[in-house]
């Protein structure tokens, strides 16, 4: 009886919300907002890369502090620090590359190094990488810092294939789309395993996000669609919003507890 109970504890515990269309869809926009909010931020309002990435970072420590704080997963709280890690880990990438001079495919694959790292350590420590047993505060830290360095290898990867392979952004976008169709498709018909299947995808979603929200903020000249950086974020984070108040009201990304089942 202590072992059901501690089971169904665990999933009331559980972080991060649970997988629907609604999760993959907050996801890319934040995604893309990561990336629209950054330049709007640092070159649009005048306040530089090193300015924005002190404060965009303690905002997003202040964030992650009131996440690892709550007892459950709250869906502003946990959104919230998506979006603001999103723009945290697009500003470290911009700093080494356009700050300091380091090539995109130089950050690329240092980010997903630290990301495999990060994996490799996770699963070490805990023997597990599904984001449905996130109820412990290691687990969490886990879990964040996999997001961060997904943040970071995206905006690096997807500018490396859209500027430097000169692919253009919505090409680039394209691209993304198709790769992560086809992560659904291995995951559905040849049964790649779930867990696996999940954190492709989600690695994905971020250059796909980035460079669709370059192919719509950046300027026709340079292969956008000339929206700019303010109209492109307030769409997104309005959009983000309504979802959220929605998953809110209606609670159907909440991971049940698994009391019957045990």
């Amino acid at each position: 009886m202590s072992s059901i109970r501690s089971d169904a504890a665990a999933h009331l515990l559980n972080k991060v919300p649970q997988i629907t269309i609604f999760f993959w869809i907050i996801k890319i926009l934040a995604t893309t907002v990561g990336e629209t909010a950054g330049d709007l931020l640092s070159v649009r309002l005048h306040l530089g890369l090193t300015l924005t990435s002190w404060v965009m970072s303690g905002v997003f420590l202040a964030a992650l502090f009131v996440q690892m704080r709550t007892k459950g997963y709250v869906p502003f709280i946990y959104w919230v620090n998506v979006v603001l890690i999103s723009v945290v880990g697009t500003l470290i990438s911009d700093n080494l590359v356009d700050g300091m001079g380091i090539s995109l495919v130089t950050t690329s694959i240092a980010f997903g190094l630290i990301l495999a790292i990060v994996f490799a350590l996770w699963f070490h420590y805990e023997r597990t990488l599904s984001i449905h047993t996130i109820y412990t505060p290691r687990r969490e830290l886990f879990y964040w810092a996999a997001i961060l360095f997904t943040f970071a290898m995206g905006t690096s990867v997807g500018d490396l294939l859209a500027e430097k392979m000169s692919l253009g952004y919505g090409p680039a976008a394209l691209v993304f789309a198709a790769m992560i169709a086809g992560v659904l498709v291995a995951h559905l018909v040849f049964k790649m395993d779930a867990i696996l299947a999940f954190w492709v995808a989600y690695i994905l979603t971020r250059p796909l996000g980035a460079s669709f929200g370059d192919f719509l903020a950046k300027p026709v000249i340079a292969g956008g669609l000339g929206l700019g950086t303010i109209t492109t974020s307030l769409i997104f984070l309005s959009a983000i919003l309504a979802l959220v108040v929605f998953l809110t009201l209606t609670k159907t990304d909440r991971i049940e507890p698994a009391i019957a089942q045990a």
